[in-house]
């Protein structure tokens, strides 16, 4: 098995093959979980210039999700240690 993923701000894409048949591609939204059910073989890969980012290969479905749910957990917590790095800076500018 193999799984592609791609994210970007409102939803979450993978193409998934098993024993080297493609399984089709899914997509859900970006706070959501995939599930076998998703992937359908006639819907296709986003295309480079989509606006979509590649995050990585994948051996396993579980491993696409815990990925999905590790990335969820950082983001918040990234993004306030940027303001107050930025904050920081801005204020030794001063």
């Amino acid at each position: 098995m193999g799984f592609a993923l791609w994210v970007d701000h409102d939803t979450a894409w993978c193409a998934g093959t098993h024993e080297y048949r493609p399984l089709g591609v899914a997509v859900i939204a970006a706070s959501s979980l995939f599930s076998a059910r998703d992937f359908h073989a006639l819907r296709l890969v986003p295309g480079e210039r989509s606006g979509r980012h590649f995050r990585g290969l994948f051996a396993s479905l579980p491993d696409v999700n815990d990925f999905l749910q590790n990335h969820r957990r950082q983001k918040p917590a990234n993004r306030a240690g940027l303001r107050r790095q930025l904050a920081t800076v801005h204020n030794r500018e001063k």
